[in-house]
């Protein structure tokens, strides 16, 4: 990747937005890009990794195993920013995994180069500390879900959700996919999903889900357990 490519792409991460030509030269010097496919496993529990992972495209999971083997998705991290960050301010990574579900470009820093930038750029520590703030919210928020949310609920929020990144027209998930991000089996979701679709809310299709009643979804998302 150019020069002039790779400092555009690291102006879009929201971390990096506002840095002056400088400091973005600086960063192209300080940072890897790279290329992973589908299932490439960036850390696991048990490493002590020392890595800033800067996401270009691509989506990342972070889950956790339960003691019987299944996954529990706590985030998925989309293009345009960063994960890892909790081995950058000195936390371990809390039993969790962090893979690649689709293809990925990104870039990777050291612990000593942030440090160095964030010595530097203080509003730099500001916005990883948002980052972090705002994931950590955002699994508590899908912890909570899973407690005291049914199934049927929290599949028609995490519907919604997609909505709002793809339209009405959902690509690239399959059955296990929804299943986990929601915290079930695979069985479970695609018993409901098919009750979605005899009542008209969705069709299915081969990775791809059309919202055809967003409305009807929005009252199945706001009902409790």
């Amino acid at each position: 990747m150019d020069v002039e490519r790779k400092i555009e792409y690291l102006q879009m991460v929201d971390i990096f937005q506002g840095l002056s030509p400088q400091e973005m030269q600086e960063m192209d010097r300080t940072t890897t890009m790279s290329t992973c496919r589908r299932g490439k496993i960036f850390y696991r529990p048990e490493d002590n990794s020392e890595v800033l992972f800067i996401l270009k495209k691509g989506r990342v999971q972070l889950y956790r195993l339960t003691p019987d083997g299944k996954k529990l998705v706590v985030a998925t991290i989309g293009a345009g920013t960063i994960f890892g960050e909790m081995a950058i301010v000195g936390q371990n990574m809390h039993n969790t995994f962090a893979e690649a579900v689709e293809d990925c470009l990104l870039c990777v820093m050291s612990r000593h180069d942030v440090e160095r930038l964030i010595l530097s750029k203080p509003t730099v520590a500001l916005r990883i500390m948002e980052v972090m703030a705002h994931r950590l919210a955002k699994i508590e928020s899908r912890l909570e879900d899973m407690a005291f949310k049914s199934i049927p609920t929290r599949l028609a929020m995490l519907l919604l959700q997609l909505r709002e990144e793809f339209g009405d027209t959902i690509y690239g998930y399959t059955h296990q996919d929804l299943a986990e991000a929601v915290g079930t089996y695979r069985e479970t979701a695609t018993q409901v999903l098919n009750e979605f679709k005899n009542r008209s809310l969705i069709g299915i299709g081969r990775k791809r889900i059309d919202i055809l009643d967003a409305d009807g979804l929005a009252a199945l998302a706001e009902e409790a357990e």
